[in-house]
């Protein structure tokens, strides 16, 4: 494969569907709402908590109808798409209000999917029986580097995946609702890392995971700093590690907020940044001996996770339901995932390696 015959984002198959919004913060305004107007996709209706965010937000991206309630914008007949933005908590009961309405066709749900694998379950077989679609946002699946990263991996440019890292010292500055939960790092933000290690290199079979309070924080939690070990089937190790308060929060310290990834195989090694803490494009460079001649490449583009990356992940709910074929980010495929998290803090309480094999979904 050629340094630049790559797709790092998605090419939009159908946008036929009226989406309806549910919340009105910084995900919703800033990511899922100018990736669905850059693509084309009709949002015809936005609710949230309170009506005057709502309806601040209806303004700026020109949304004709502000519902009082997240319930009532569910029952709304016009809408055949919900879109979620909303805290784990509180998304299991709008996604079963949406499962009950028979004009609503599919709905796109945050991760976390809910608080625990168990209720995921639940919520995967709740939506199976309904005869609807429900997918989960993983969207890091659909930034550009690791959509080319995929790639790469799956030419075969790097041989046989020896080891992979993932490294974040990043902070999720709009999730205050995350001072409300005990469960944080692993199940709030490594669930980004778990979920794309799993989309590159499948189902691990078993996960070490060690954690500490972080001391930056002003509220209780149990995970503060997570680092996760995984190992997989095919021989791969990959190690993830969060940091999400980095570095002194104190005014006149200029941090060096980042999130690192590197991949090293028999043939090549490929290694990157994300993007997103500082606004600007992921990157990737590469050398294989079997592609590049062992020369650095380095594919551009000029997208950026936040907020193109979502585009791809309501493109591929729209075509799952134009085509009545699964998503892409199944909500089955999520379950898994919430398995892995669960599998980590098995493994934080007892301090010991956990097989996934441990983990029911069943």
């Amino acid at each position: 494969m050629a340094g630049t015959d790559f797709e790092p984002d998605v090419e939009v198959r159908s946008r036929e569907y009226r989406i309806g919004c549910i919340g009105a913060g910084m995900i919703m305004a800033e990511c899922h709402l100018a990736a669905y107007a850059q693509a084309g996709f009709p949002v015809v209706a936005i609710a949230s908590r309170t009506k005057a965010s709502a309806e601040k937000v209806a303004r700026r991206w020109s949304i004709p109808i502000v519902r009082d309630t997240p319930e009532q914008l569910i029952e709304d007949s016009e809408v055949e798409i919900v879109d979620l933005a909303f805290p784990p908590d509180q998304q299991p009961a709008l996604i079963r209000h949406a499962l009950k309405q028979p004009h609503i066709k599919a709905i796109l749900a945050q991760k976390p999917l809910a608080l625990s694998v168990e209720e995921a379950v639940k919520l995967r077989d709740e939506a199976a029986k309904s005869g609807k679609i429900l997918s989960v946002n993983q969207n890091m699946r659909y930034d550009q580097s690791m959509r080319v990263l995929k790639q790469i991996i799956d030419s075969g440019a790097l041989g046989d995946i020896v080891f992979a890292q993932i490294d974040m010292h990043a902070i999720p500055h709009w999730q205050t609702f995350l001072a409300d939960y005990d469960r944080l790092t692993l199940a709030n933000m490594s669930v980004h890392h778990l979920d794309v290690l799993r989309f590159l290199f499948g189902d691990p079979q078993e996960i070490t995971t060690l954690t500490r309070k972080d001391p930056r924080t002003t509220f209780d939690h149990s995970d503060g700093i997570t680092v996760s070990t995984l190992r997989f089937p095919s021989g791969v190790l990959a190690v993830s590690l969060e940091d999400v308060w980095s570095g002194p929060r104190e005014q006149g310290y200029r941090d060096d907020q980042h999130i690192n990834w590197r991949v090293d195989g028999t043939k090549g090694v490929a290694k990157g940044t994300i993007g997103w803490p500082t606004g600007v494009a992921s990157t990737l460079t590469y050398a294989s001996t079997q592609t590049t001649g062992g020369e650095w490449v380095m594919p551009r583009w000029d997208t950026m996770w936040f907020p193109h990356a979502f585009i791809g992940v309501m493109e591929q709910l729209q075509y799952a339901v134009k085509t009545g074929t699964p998503p892409a980010l199944s909500v089955a495929d999520n379950v898994r995932t919430m398995a892995l998290v669960e599998a980590g803090y098995r493994s934080m309480a007892e301090g010991r390696t956990v097989r996934l094999s441990e983990i029911s979904t069943n």
